[in-house]
């Protein structure tokens, strides 16, 4: 059983349908009911299973109710991937609309939360549960302009691995992913100029995403994910700036 969030497009669907694909069933959350249902389609054609949720993340009371919803369906939950995000402005910092800024911070940072705390116990009831978090290297690197979506992401990773040390006793091991730059929706927006051709496709990020959620796997830390443009894609490697 894995939930997934931001699962209509891109990277989120990738790794819906990646998980789907190792037999897992999906719980696929997006805003939009349209792309959620082609998402199900793709993913009944390679025979996998899914169940859909249309929600707006931001509603943080619909997210404690879908715990309870997986709770009363299933009992437990074995994958949580924190992946929905926007970009928000790219501007100098004082000029970020403040309804964007409180926007970005809901969705990228508070949402997250929200699931921790709604998933957290379902988490627990799986033999091996497994939370598994999306970052960018903007939360390392800071660029300019970049202040809004950068500082999500710092703060974001810093949940993650406050959670990762408070559940190392457990049976949950809680990691944070950095696709690299990818072929994306968001990508395009903030690089306009840039070929999208030259970049991996979302489907790079699957074989990390799979093995971080293998049972067997048990580390905990920051991660960069395998190119898959490669001729043999390489295990995650660690990003060793975190201890």
């Amino acid at each position: 059983m894995a939930l997934i969030t931001g699962a209509s497009r891109g990277i989120g669907a990738a790794i819906a349908k990646a998980y789907a694909a190792e037999g897992a069933h999906v719980i696929g959350v997006a805003r939009t009911a349209g792309a959620l249902e082609e998402l199900d389609d793709r993913i009944k054609e390679q025979g996998g299973s899914a169940t859909l949720v249309a929600m707006d993340l931001t509603d943080f009371g619909a997210i404690d109710d879908l715990g309870r919803q997986i709770f009363e369906r299933w009992g437990k939950l074995d994958i949580l991937v924190g992946n929905a995000a926007i970009l928000g402005d790219l501007s100098p910092v004082g000029h970020i609309r403040p309804e964007v800024w409180q926007r970005a911070y809901d969705l990228n940072v508070t949402a997250n939360y929200r699931l921790i705390r709604s998933m957290d116990s379902l988490l627990r009831r799986s033999d091996a549960g497994r939370a598994l978090f999306v970052t960018s290297g903007a939360a390392r690197s800071l660029p300019p302009y970049w202040a809004l979506y950068a500082s999500t992401k710092a703060a974001l990773e810093a949940i993650a691995m406050a959670y990762a040390k408070e559940t190392q006793k457990t049976n949950l091991r809680v990691n944070v992913v950095n696709p690299g730059p990818t072929r994306t929706d968001m990508r395009a927006a903030a690089f306009p100029g840039e070929d999208p051709s030259q970049l991996p496709p979302p489907e790079h990020i699957a074989e990390t995403m799979i093995r971080l959620a293998e049972p067997d796997f048990t580390e905990t830390g920051l991660w960069v994910a395998a190119d898959a443009q490669t001729t043999a894609p390489a295990a995650p490697t660690k990003d060793e700036s975190i201890h």
